[in-house]
C-alpha cells in the first residue's frame, strides 16, 4: 500500500525514478532523528532525507499517524497515503517554507490523493 502511494507520486515529476525507502518507525526513534537532523525534541508525522536525484528516506511514525488521523477524522489508510505523498514530494524538491511553495505543494499533494481516490486532505470536516 505506501510502495503505491509512493509510486503514485513520483509519476508526477522527472525523474520518473528514484531509490526510496520509507520506514514506518515508532515515537522514540522518530523524535531522535528529529532532534538529531532538525533540532526539535518530539516525534512529528513523518521525516524525509533526500539523498539528490528524488532519492531519499522517508520514515513515518505510526504512533502519530495514528493519532492524527483520528483526531481529523480520516482513515488511517488516507492519512497515510497523504503522509507518503508529503514525504515523497519532499525528495522531488518540494518544500513547504513559503506561501507559495506551500501552495504549490498542497495543490500538487491533492492531485495526486485525487488520483489514487482520496479526498482533499486539507479540507477539514
Amino acid at each position: 500500500m505506501l510502495r503505491r502511494f509512493a509510486l503514485a507520486a513520483l509519476q508526477t515529476s522527472a525523474p520518473a525514478r528514484a531509490e526510496i525507502t520509507l520506514r514506518v518507525a515508532g515515537a522514540s526513534e522518530v523524535k531522535k532523528l528529529n532532534g538529531k537532523y532538525r533540532a526539535r525534541r518530539y516525534a512529528t508525522n513523518v521525516l524525509s532525507f533526500p539523498y539528490g536525484g528524488g532519492s531519499g528516506d522517508v520514515v513515518l511514525c505510526h504512533p502519530v499517524v495514528a493519532r492524527e488521523a483520528k483526531e481529523q477524522g480520516k482513515s488511517l489508510r488516507a492519512h497515510y497515503a497523504h503522509l507518503v505523498v508529503h514525504g515523497v514530494l519532499h525528495l522531488r524538491g518540494h518544500d513547504h517554507r513559503r506561501q507559495k511553495e506551500a501552495q504549490r505543494m498542497e495543490r500538487a499533494e491533492i492531485r495526486i490523493l485525487r488520483r489514487l481516490g482520496f479526498a482533499d486532505p486539507y479540507t477539514v470536516k
